[in-house]
């Protein structure tokens, strides 16, 4: 593995793996876990997340591909959190990720992603240089396997809808991030999540851990919202929960 994929790397530890971002995860997660609850971490990257849904009292199922992130979190989540080397899709198979080598956060699934993203603003700098194969899995899959979760997370970097493409049931809480460059993505994940349940939604900026909004919005006010972004604003994580 060469020098920029392990640059790459170590920015990406430095980035998330910190206290700053880790601190209002954990209390966040805190807020929508319970003792018990089963969790899926999608795009598991540094593994802050399934670690603040671990601490929250959740048994958690952390799915990432990514060399060299997927050895990383072999070697260092607890042992109480199962590690999947592989994405989540629509289907089981071997599929082919497109890598940033210094940007590897950014590395993704989706056919065309780089040409979508890389005039966008806070793109203009990455450079997908290469690929890796990896396996992948289904959420109905992992369901037969561990259960129906209680939440699903998933930040995959344009592949949300694909990864909802491989769920044929309604999950209580969902979270994907969203790109504010590429409305359309959002859009069409809204649409997939409303084919599965009557969800309500509610953003949280950045790594924040805070809701935006103090009440869940139905689907064509969260629509207005993303419409409303500019291209260059903050990413985050569109949550959907299932009213009741």
């Amino acid at each position: 593995m060469g020098l920029a994929v392990w640059r790459g790397f170590l920015r990406s530890l430095i980035i998330y793996h910190n206290p700053a971002i880790a601190r209002p995860m954990r209390r966040f997660y805190r807020t929508l876990l319970r003792e018990g609850d089963l969790a899926f971490d999608i795009g598991a990257h540094v593994g802050t997340r399934a670690r603040a849904m671990r601490a929250a009292g959740a048994r958690v199922v952390a799915l990432e591909p990514q060399a060299p992130f997927a050895g990383f979190l072999r070697r260092t989540l607890p042992r109480n959190i199962r590690f999947v080397e592989a994405a989540a899709g629509p289907t089981e198979t071997v599929a082919r990720m497109a890598v940033s080598s210094r940007h590897p956060t950014v590395s993704s699934l989706r056919m065309g992603f780089a040409q979508e993203v890389g005039v966008k603003p806070g793109f203009e700098h990455v450079r997908w240089d290469g690929e890796q194969s990896v396996a992948m899995t289904t959420l109905d899959r992992l369901i037969a396997e561990e259960g129906l979760p209680r939440y699903i997370k998933i930040d995959v970097e344009g592949f949300e809808l694909d990864v909802l493409a491989g769920l044929s049931q309604p999950v209580e809480l969902i979270s994907v991030e969203y790109l504010p460059g590429l409305p359309h993505l959002s859009q069409a994940v809204i649409d997939r999540l409303l084919e599965l349940g009557p969800y309500r939604f509610n953003p949280v900026m950045g790594e924040t851990g805070a809701f935006l909004w103090q009440d869940w919005r139905d689907a064509a006010a969260t629509r207005d919202w993303l419409r409303s972004l500019p291209a260059d604003a903050t990413s985050g994580d569109l949550y959907a929960r299932l009213p009741g």
